[in-house]
């Protein structure tokens, strides 16, 4: 349920200026999910949903570009490189690494702040990173896929 709502509420930003969480909450309610202001909260954070100013001087929630998704994991290209494999079960991602690489790799997730990741555990060449939810380890490894597709 959440993540098509979640869905839902990306498809909602993206063809209507959505200048309030009461205006969302009606879009939704229109397309059939019926929500709370908490809930509604909390997927905007999780979403990364961000306001920004319109030429009619005001706000609007618009969703943050496919690039900025991957672009706000800010691993350096030789971070991405040391990535073998990436694969999750439940709420945790275990990510392969070159031997020795694993700690820095996981230093630069923790320093990355992602709210749905909970931390991380590293050896010489896996981490294993805790996430809130199945749904945050699944977008978490899409998003390192997308990193390392990015740099072949």
């Amino acid at each position: 349920m959440k993540i098509n709502r979640q869905k839902k509420i990306l498809e909602i930003v993206s063809r209507y200026t959505v200048e309030t969480q009461d205006d969302l909450i009606d879009r939704l309610m229109i397309e059939g999910f019926t929500v709370t202001q908490a809930t509604i909260s909390r997927d905007i954070r999780e979403l990364q949903l961000t306001k920004v100013l319109t030429g009619k001087g005001t706000y609007r929630y618009v969703a943050p570009k496919k690039e900025d998704l991957a672009g706000n994991m800010k691993f350096n290209a030789a971070l991405v490189d040391s990535i073998v494999s990436v694969e999750y079960a439940q709420n945790i991602v275990v990510i392969k690494t070159y031997p020795g690489l694993a700690n820095a790799v996981a230093s630069g997730i923790d320093n990355l702040s992602i709210a749905e990741v909970l931390g991380c555990v590293a050896g010489d060449d896996t981490i294993f990173v805790a996430t809130r939810h199945e749904a945050s380890a699944k977008n978490f490894s899409e998003r390192i896929h997308i990193m390392m597709k990015a740099g072949e």
